[in-house]
């Protein structure tokens, strides 16, 4: 059996990363949702948000990345559960739809995965 993955969605503008093995920062290489008006107030739990994450070009590549190093984490000697901090600017777009993306890819390669959505509550950050 393969050693737990919890996987934390965040948003850097509402505090310190959460401890994490490892931790990927989605803030300066891919488009933000939020500079979109139609998508501004929605959050990864709506479907237009989804499509505009998961159709930015790299994402799909970062998830599989991502996923491998899981891998390689729980294959180690000294193997145990793995946390894996995922952020952008707010925590309500680009985070949760890549940590959920990221679940599904370890769920299906046989990975017992636990997703946690800090800031996804949080209210729409003015910048």
């Amino acid at each position: 059996m393969t050693p737990a993955v919890t996987i934390v969605s965040f948003g850097f503008l509402h505090g310190d990363p959460p401890p994490a093995h490892l931790t990927v920062d989605l803030r300066h290489h891919f488009r933000d949702p939020h500079v979109s008006p139609e998508l501004r107030y929605m959050t990864a739990l709506d479907e237009p948000v989804q499509q505009a994450v998961l159709g930015t070009p790299g994402i799909t590549g970062l998830v599989k990345a991502v996923a491998a190093a899981v891998d390689a984490f729980t294959a180690g000697p000294s193997a145990g559960p793995v946390t894996v901090a995922d952020g952008c600017a707010g925590g309500r777009h680009r985070a949760p739809v890549f940590a959920q993306a990221l679940a599904d890819q370890l769920i299906a390669a046989g990975h017992t995965v636990t997703v946690q959505h800090r800031d996804l509550h949080r209210p729409v950050v003015n910048r």
